[in-house]
């Protein structure tokens, strides 16, 4: 996305502009060339009103039509920007920054596979951010081989892309590679993609306490990097801070939007800590993105046996289990309905079994699962079905 700058040059120019447009405010040259003068004042909301001004009285030529997408991009308007982009790329216009910039709207709205099959090598070039936008586009596709493939390819253009490296870190972890993560990581450790990845590996290894101090300079980075608002919350958690805990797992799955596993694991949290109001609401953000996620059910389940009603915490758990038999929430709202054989047990006591029950054929407890299921960045049945 190309940077917006803004001088006090700049802002005398469109304050010129503006008096002229005033009298004569159908001018489309005068339109146009304030439009332009507003988004370099990073005036975006004036640069816009300006162009819809002139598309009002005429169509927007490409280069206008550019300048829509750009103020698009900067206002995170993603849908409207590819819209622009795409327009421009059906009228013959195709150079690398407007696939480039067409491959970011996309993937910013959910779109990777066309992201990537924009991104070539020449896109990729366009923009600092190209090679971390090609992996990460693969990598939401799912084939972990091909984007393995295509990160090392990069990496070795562009050897010393710090976000390329992070990003590539994480890709690794999920690809199970993890000596090849560990390579990368260290390679980026001066970048927040680098730490995060380094705390989510520490993490992976059982080591908290190294984790949490990586996930800090990250952070310190870059606020809102949700790998390590994610790994931090994980850390907290296996330290027995459910309600600092949460919060970072809650921030973390606010800007994954759609990662499943990241509302799980900010529900146990908020359930282990006791608030079971904003318990109920992370299990049923799962339910909204994907009614047929089995652990969004088992956490209702268990939650419904924590407030006594225990017909919702039979039906919940037998909804989860057969979607997934071996889903964690299904599985231990089971057995407290088993144990407590008609009676609700204490809280505490549920809180307890929520952290160190074996579950599963291979005896991970629920922390195990929620922690290996975010630090590989997976949602939680793939995870472990690959851990059974």
């Amino acid at each position: 996305m190309t940077d917006i700058v803004s001088d006090s040059v700049s802002g005398d120019r469109l304050n010129r502009l503006l008096k002229f447009l005033a009298m004569d405010e159908a001018n489309l040259a005068l339109l146009a060339d304030a439009a332009d003068a507003a988004f370099t004042a990073r005036q975006t909301g004036l640069a816009a009103e300006l162009l819809d001004r002139y598309a009002a009285l005429t169509s927007l030529p490409p280069e206008l039509r550019n300048l829509a997408a750009l103020i698009a991009l900067a206002e995170e308007r993603f849908d409207d920007a590819a819209g622009h982009l795409g327009h421009l790329r059906a009228d013959g216009i195709d150079n690398p920054q407007v696939r480039f910039n067409l491959a970011w709207s996309l993937s910013m709205i959910g779109r990777h596979a066309e992201a990537a099959d924009l991104l070539n090598d020449e896109a990729i070039a366009a923009s600092p951010r190209g090679p971390t936008l090609k992996v990460q586009a693969l990598h939401h596709l799912g084939d972990l081989d091909a984007a393995l493939s295509e990160g090392r390819r990069l990496v070795e253009r562009y050897d010393n892309d710090q976000a390329l490296l992070g990003a590539l870190a994480i890709l690794a972890m999920d690809a199970d590679d993890f000596a090849f993560a560990r390579l990368c990581a260290e390679r980026a450790a001066d970048s927040p993609q680098g730490l995060a990845a380094l705390g989510m590996l520490a993490l992976d290894e059982g080591d908290a306490n190294a984790a949490i101090p990586l996930f800090d300079r990250a952070l310190a980075r870059q606020k809102s990097n949700p790998r390590a608002q994610i790994g931090k919350g994980l850390a907290l958690l296996t330290n027995g801070k459910p309600a600092a805990a949460a919060e970072f797992l809650e921030a973390g799955a606010a800007h994954f939007r759609n990662h499943l596993g990241s509302w799980i694991a900010a529900g146990w949290a908020y359930l282990v800590a006791d608030d079971l109001e904003r318990a109920r609401a992370m299990f049923e953000r799962t339910r909204e993105i994907d009614e047929t996620f089995s652990e969004g059910h088992g956490g209702l389940a268990v939650l419904a046996f924590m407030t006594g009603d225990l017909a919702e915490a039979e039906k919940r758990s037998e909804i989860a289990l057969r979607l997934d038999r071996e889903c964690l929430g299904g599985a231990l709202a089971k057995i407290m309905l088993l144990e407590a054989q008609g009676e609700t047990a204490k809280a505490a006591r549920i809180r307890d079994i929520a952290l160190k029950t074996p579950l599963g054929a291979n005896g991970k407890t629920l922390l195990q699962g929620l922690t290996i299921m975010n630090a590989k960045g997976r949602n939680m049945l793939s995870s472990l079905r690959n851990n059974h």
